[in-house]
């Protein structure tokens, strides 16, 4: 599909991956995709969508759009894959609902990841970046830099002979069958519930936001067989494949231009 030729203009709700879509990896929005952004809410409902936690959200996002409670009152937030739906009500943000991790389910995990570095001989990178496992309460996430490691290095650990994420988890799956891995981004690996994952999100923003998946669209940049948004093709969402947040400005445009 010529994603320029697209015309998604007519959709109601428009879903977007975040890392390496909207922004790129741990960084924040830049001030042009802020501006279409707003541009858009003041038009159509948004909802994103990823692995990352709220707070990064928080962080990289919702500061740089200042404090409207009618375009926020349109942006919905699932973080950790949909396991968690936030909406903003009466001036906050407000957890509609939460799959969590319990701390005995958190531990076991966390001994899993250890096991699995012992079985494999995973050597971690003698500088990191941050916590290396977190507890996102509906997600725990390993992330080999470090959750604040920069994207440069990011890239250069992906797919190199330190990057070992696929074994790790080939020895966690029967540790864990109670849980869904996943092997996100350029450093993750994400544990959350059985069934948690994009396409459990988008059904999710059908029962709770009361759109038809007709009236959908999701852009992301990891539709790809075995990428993190590819999960989202089950539900027969529209879904729209970018390298990154450019592309994206790009589709916006001509759809804001059509709208």
């Amino acid at each position: 599909m010529d994603v320029l030729k697209s015309d998604i203009s007519g959709k109601k709700l428009f879903v977007f991956d975040f890392d390496g879509t909207l922004n790129r990896s741990k960084v924040e929005v830049d001030d042009e995709m802020v501006g279409i952004i707003k541009e858009l809410l003041e038009k159509r409902d948004v909802a994103i969508i990823s692995g990352s936690a709220f707070k990064e959200y928080d962080r990289f996002l919702l500061g740089k759009l200042g404090s409207s409670d009618e375009l926020f009152s349109k942006l919905h937030l699932f973080p950790t894959s949909g396991a968690v739906f936030i909406r903003y009500e009466e001036g906050k943000w407000n957890e509609v609902y939460a799959d969590g991790i319990g701390p005995e389910s958190v531990k076991k995990i966390m001994d899993a990841f250890e096991t699995a570095f012992k079985e494999v001989g995973y050597v971690q990178p003698e500088k990191i970046y941050g916590e290396l496992i977190e507890d996102r309460g509906t997600q725990v996430t390993f992330s080999a830099l470090g959750q604040k490691a920069p994207i440069e290095e990011k890239l250069a650990w992906r797919g190199s002979d330190l990057d070992m994420r696929v074994e790790i988890v080939e020895v966690m799956k029967p540790l864990l069958p109670e849980f869904a891995i996943k092997v996100p981004g350029k450093t993750s690996i994400d544990v959350t519930n059985l069934g948690i994952d994009k396409g459990y999100g988008v059904e999710k923003m059908k029962e709770h936001l009361g759109f038809q998946i007709s009236d959908m669209v999701f852009i992301g940049d990891a539709l790809y067989p075995g990428g993190n948004d590819e999960p989202v093709k089950r539900t027969g969402i529209e879904s729209i494949q970018v390298e990154g947040p450019e592309e994206v400005k790009a589709i916006l445009r001509g759809a804001l231009a059509k709208m």
